[in-house]
């Protein structure tokens, strides 16, 4: 993704670049044929709310990857800063929380279906997944991700290389990936783990975003003219895009940090309740 003067860069367009348009179309087709499949031969169908989720999550994806908003993101971070949260903040839980393995799964043929559950269901990559979404590490491995990839001299070569770009979104996508999965997934007596992950998360990347608004300078020189297009100068480009993550992107990790205390405090309630009525049941005989 190589800048070029802003005068020759449209940001108006669709990107249908072959290495991300084929696999969200080989993704695609693939779940919503295991889903179909699961619902004529499964008596375990992803329900509507799964299929939605991953509808949306996907659809995300296109929106942050395909869209007009990866051809403007080469001409603002602002836009770019849109870009990411797309992908970690919303397409990532959306994906997780429709749980796609059993559909992904289930699309491929009765044949080939077993070697694939037993390779899915290995040692090694059970307790390679197990270890990426301990709470601890999840949180961990996204605050690196998410703080390092801001770094200048990196965000920068992302700019200047597709090669690095493509892992710089691959590097947001998959530790926003493991990150929900300990949040929506992980063990329930790890709930106030999750809690303290989400708000903790809140916290950092707002402080990520507050320097970039108050920074003095702007920090990616690169992007040269493109914000003057937009009617931007760069460094009011850098403080919109530190807005949009101290503000808006932070504001998800709290409600998702209220959302999962609330869930937390209904199923300890519901655990007292139930406790309660095995203690009485003897005494209505």
């Amino acid at each position: 993704m190589p800048l070029l003067p802003a005068a020759e860069r449209v940001g108006f367009g669709w990107s249908f670049e072959p290495g991300v348009v084929i696999p969200l179309i080989v993704v695609g087709v693939v779940y919503a044929r295991g889903a179909y499949v699961m619902r004529v031969r499964s008596s375990h169908a992803p329900r509507a709310t799964a299929i939605a989720a991953f509808a949306g999550g996907w659809a995300t994806l296109v929106v942050g990857l395909v869209s007009p908003v990866d051809g403007i993101s080469e001409q603002l971070f602002s836009m770019h800063m849109v870009q990411h949260e797309l992908l970690m903040a919303l397409a990532a839980p959306l994906l997780v929380a429709s749980r796609p393995g059993p559909a992904l799964v289930w699309a491929f043929g009765s044949g080939s279906r077993p070697v694939l559950v037993r390779l899915l269901r290995a040692p090694l990559v059970r307790r390679t997944w197990r270890a990426l979404t301990q709470p601890f590490t999840a949180w961990l491995v996204q605050a690196v991700v998410m703080w390092l990839w801001h770094a200048p001299p990196l965000f920068e070569a992302a700019l200047h290389s597709d090669l690095i770009h493509a892992i710089q979104h691959l590097a947001f996508l998959g530790s926003a990936v493991a990150f929900w999965w300990s949040i929506m997934h992980g063990r329930r007596e790890a709930r106030g783990l999750a809690i303290v992950s989400l708000f903790t998360t809140a916290v950092h990347t707002g402080v990520l975003g507050a320097l970039m608004t108050f920074a003095r300078s702007p920090w990616y020189p690169a992007y040269g003219a493109g914000p003057e297009a937009w009617g931007l100068t760069l460094i009011g480009d850098q403080q919109l895009a530190g807005l949009i993550m101290w503000i808006p992107a932070s504001a998800a990790y709290l409600v998702a940090t209220l959302s999962t205390a609330y869930r937390w405090l209904h199923d300890s309630e519901w655990e007292v309740v139930e406790r309660e009525r095995a203690a009485l049941a003897p005494l209505g005989r």
